[in-house]
């Protein structure tokens, strides 16, 4: 009985980190697609944005954090990481619809415009898109265990 209640107080401690992290990547979330949006549309007179890395350990984090949450056995785990790979399909298409309406003008160096942003936001959506799968392949393999027993 004390290690139910033990094991059951860790999962409630863990999935209101897991709760946190998600707010985090969140902000992060929308301050990496403004930064990408501000180079992109200045046609790279700001820097080249650094937070691409960073931004992509954390997600890595974040979803690592929630399945082991999820293989602890919390039933009440929502599935809010699914947001960050519509967003970042979204927003990676909307950057390259534009650039080809505006005939690369935001991103053609003959312009003065930079396809850093663009190049950025396409791999990001990508590596984004590799977290969601490897994630959800981790919910089969624990659903596939659950089913043999």
């Amino acid at each position: 009985m004390v290690i139910k209640k033990t094991l059951r107080a860790f999962r409630n401690g863990e999935f209101r980190i897991s709760k946190n992290l998600y707010l985090i990547s969140a902000a992060i979330t929308i301050l990496t697609m403004i930064m990408l949006a501000t180079e992109f549309f200045s046609r790279c007179s700001f820097p080249t944005t650094k937070v691409p890395l960073f931004y992509l350990g954390l997600l890595i984090i974040y979803s690592l954090h929630k399945e082991l949450v999820r293989w602890l056995g919390e039933n009440k785990v929502e599935r809010q990481g699914e947001l960050f790979v519509y967003a970042w399909i979204i927003f990676s298409t909307c950057l390259y619809v534009i650039s080809f309406a505006t005939k690369q003008y935001f991103t053609s160096p003959a312009n003065g415009g930079c396809e850093n942003a663009l190049v950025s936001s396409g791999i990001l959506t990508l590596e984004v898109l590799i977290i969601f799968l490897v994630t959800r392949a981790s919910k089969f393999i624990k659903l596939s265990k659950k089913k043999r027993r």
